[in-house]
């Protein structure tokens, strides 16, 4: 078995990302739990994944502050699995790889839903990304440089 290459200490915030978010199963999972899934039945419900892997998974996004256990909202003896800040956080990933699926998938007419604004019930417009300035930026409109002495990313705790 090869032992997983961590990126918590790289340099790039894409690959750290990865480190924390970049598996298939985190990411249904982190999906499932934006659509409503809260307790580890529904979750292997609607992943179909084996108890072990479920676990392992769950544990890990825990442990990332990406969820965290509560007990049930009904009072049974049952936990459950909760979006932090930083599991919402997710949302705009999921869409925009949602969106990348939906224009470049070799057979998109076999994706069974579309995204859709609940209260107009009209498809959500592509993301996009603007300047400060409210211009649109392409690949080739942007750049990478250092940070700057002593200025710190803005952290949002879970």
């Amino acid at each position: 078995m090869v032992k997983r290459t961590s990126f918590e200490g790289d340099g790039c915030p894409v690959a750290r990302s990865l480190d924390a978010i970049g598996d298939w199963w985190s990411m249904l999972i982190i999906r499932e739990a934006l659509f409503g899934s809260r307790r580890f039945g529904e979750f292997q419900k609607s992943l179909g994944l084996v108890k072990n892997i479920l676990t392992v998974r769950l544990r890990a996004l825990v442990d990332q502050g990406i969820l965290k256990t509560a007990p049930a909202s009904d009072g049974s003896a049952y936990q459950e699995y909760l979006l932090t800040p930083k599991g919402h956080g997710v949302f705009p990933i999921m869409v925009a790889l949602r969106q990348w699926s939906e224009e470049f998938d070799a057979h998109p007419e076999e994706i069974a839903t579309i995204l859709v604004d609940k209260e107009k019930g009209k498809p959500v417009r592509k993301l996009e990304l603007y300047s400060q300035d409210g211009r649109l930026l392409s690949a080739g409109d942007i750049a990478l440089k250092p940070r700057p002495a002593g200025k710190q990313a803005k952290r949002v705790t879970a």
